[in-house]
């Protein structure tokens, strides 16, 4: 009996271990997917975006399209012996401009249109050199400019999908906001068809949407949001601040994720930093499992984002709305994006409007809420 007891609990204790490195593999699994976002080559020509901040949709000699996953872009282009290129850059800012470097200084043509979508410019390179490689820097006229300014965030769409629009109409009438981040549950489910209506929608905002993904996505595949989307796990800056979205849709980080953490949390730590991910690593309330899998690694990363001075720290996940902090950072929960709601919290839709001020480096944050 004694033997057979042991055997149970043997096998007990590697199921649990197994199912447990199983999850933390996943995660890890789709960080890895994130190395090879924004990366392209068709013969001799090829594209590389740096940092994988937007993703290559499609790549032939002459044409380029991209989905963006920040404000400002760096891309290396190796021509080959196409002289003329079409560049369409989609859910990016509307005066977004383009300007061409080689290492020979050699001139070259840039024609800047608008697409079919407030969101999407299109820019077409003439004159380009064969065996050359071209430096592309795309950014707005305003990238550097340091006075306050104003972005939005909110999350859990989830199966308000289709009825979302007002949300978009909402933040489409501010004409403060510069672009919105959406920290995961984008869909009900993850399923192409839903990203894609979510896509539709999207383009039909003024300003464009960054996202990083919620446990939701991971319902139909585990790599259908970055093949349309690109990176779960990025940064990068704009106008004096800089901006971190990870992906904890599976309550962790993949131990890649660390290591790239601790560069941008370097790179953030003199100036304005804000941190944004789906699930939260402790539920402000404690009464849910609405945290992550470990306390031992929720205790870990808000440490390290206090240590690196992050100035405010931004979750889903949670259907409501909450202001607290963890080991001193300013934390914010804001789940208000239709999915069914926290109840008796009288929070209901939402998403919340955020000034950033790299002058007196802090972030101000206002709720605004959708009838």
């Amino acid at each position: 009996m004694k033997n057979a007891a042991l055997t149970v609990l043997i096998l007990l204790t590697m199921t649990s271990v197994v199912a447990t490195t199983g999850c933390l593999d996943v995660a890890d699994d789709r960080a890895e997917l994130d190395r090879h976002i924004g990366k392209a080559k068709a013969g001799d020509a090829s594209i590389t975006v740096e940092d994988g901040l937007a993703n290559v949709r499609s790549f032939a000699p002459g044409n380029v399209v991209l989905w963006a996953q920040a404000p400002t872009l760096s891309i290396e282009l190796e021509p080959a012996d196409t002289t003329a290129w079409e560049i369409r850059v989609e859910n990016t800012l509307s005066d977004l401009q383009l300007t061409a470097t080689s290492p020979n200084e050699l001139e070259t043509t840039v024609q800047t249109s608008t697409g079919e979508f407030p969101t999407e410019r299109i820019f077409r390179l003439e004159n380009l050199t064969p065996g050359e490689s071209y430096t592309l820097t795309l950014a707005p006229p305003d990238a550097g400019d340091l006075s306050p300014w104003h972005f939005s965030v909110f999350a859990d769409i989830q199966d308000h999908i289709y009825e979302v629009q007002d949300i978009y109409d909402r933040m489409g009438s501010d004409p403060e906001l510069r672009f919105c981040l959406i920290s995961g549950d984008l869909t009900e489910q993850g399923t192409p068809e839903e990203l894609e209506r979510f896509e539709r929608e999207l383009k039909e905002l003024p300003i464009p949407c960054f996202a990083t993904l919620g446990n939701h996505e991971l319902g139909y595949s585990e790599s259908e949001f970055r093949e349309r989307f690109g990176r779960g796990n990025f940064s990068f800056t704009f106008r004096g601040a800089r901006f971190t979205l990870l992906d904890s849709a599976s309550a962790t980080l993949a131990p890649l994720v660390y290591d790239w953490l601790e560069g941008w949390l370097d790179a953030g730590a003199d100036g304005l930093h804000a941190v944004f991910m789906h699930i939260p690593p402790l539920d402000p309330v404690g009464q849910r499992n609405g945290a992550f899998a470990s306390r031992a690694e929720a205790n870990k990363l808000t440490n390290r984002l206090a240590d690196h001075d992050v100035d405010l720290a931004v979750y889903g996940h949670v259907h409501s709305f909450y202001e607290y902090s963890h080991t001193g950072v300013p934390a914010l929960i804001t789940g208000g994006g239709g999915a069914i709601p926290e109840r008796f919290d009288d929070i209901g839709r939402h998403y919340v409007k955020v000034e950033a001020n790299p002058a007196t480096g802090a972030f101000s944050t206002e709720v605004v809420r959708i009838p």
